[in-house]
């Protein structure tokens, strides 16, 4: 499935948009969930525009630069709204290779090891930062029942980005815990692999 596409046909249910407007939407509401680069994007709004699902008109920017204004077709809007209403079986487990990195773990040091997870929190707390910050400017004092449109569903995944960090960052201080632990407790051996 090309997810991709309903990600881009939802942006342009909320109103027309240019391939940079587009793209910067991934930077900003869809980044906390969804990535996709300026190369996977203008490839799809070809695609989308071949098949129909969108159209585009030039609009002139400045005094000579020109931009492709995209909006959806009535058959798009149909496609997209029978793609949202669908139930989806549960994707793959989401690749994270700092978990990787944990799994074979025992072949660093203690040390070796607790320096990647301070470097991993250092990182982590700036995302749950920036993801709180911007949960609190767009929503402080709103009661999430008041709210509709758009504003619910960037609300609803606003959240649980925020709610995803801060259980990444219990894990990280857990593991930190628990790795200090084991260095307290043994002097300058490896972590022990699983017994057979």
């Amino acid at each position: 499935m090309r997810t991709l596409k309903y990600a881009i046909l939802g942006l342009l249910m909320q109103s027309p948009m240019t391939g940079y407007d587009i793209s910067k939407a991934f930077g900003v509401g869809l980044g906390s969930f969804w990535s996709a680069k300026h190369s996977q994007i203008y490839p799809e709004l070809k695609r989308l525009a071949e098949e129909g699902l969108i159209r585009y008109s030039t609009v002139i920017q400045g005094e000579k630069l020109e931009k492709k204004l995209y909006e959806i077709t009535p058959s798009g809007k149909q496609d997209f709204l029978a793609w949202l209403d669908q139930d989806q079986p549960l994707d793959p487990t989401p690749k994270d290779v700092f978990r990787l990195r944990s799994y074979y773990s025992q072949w660093l040091s203690e040390e070796a090891y607790l320096e990647l997870l301070q470097k991993q929190i250092e990182k982590r707390q700036i995302k749950l930062e920036f993801l709180s910050h911007s949960l609190q400017v767009s929503y402080d004092g709103v009661d999430p029942r008041t709210l509709t449109g758009a504003a619910r569903g960037d609300y609803l995944v606003l959240l649980g980005a925020v709610m995803r960090e801060r259980t990444y960052m219990d894990w990280l201080l857990r593991c930190r815990e628990l790795v200090s632990g084991w260095a307290n407790q043994r002097e300058g051996g490896k972590l022990q692999t699983k017994p057979e």
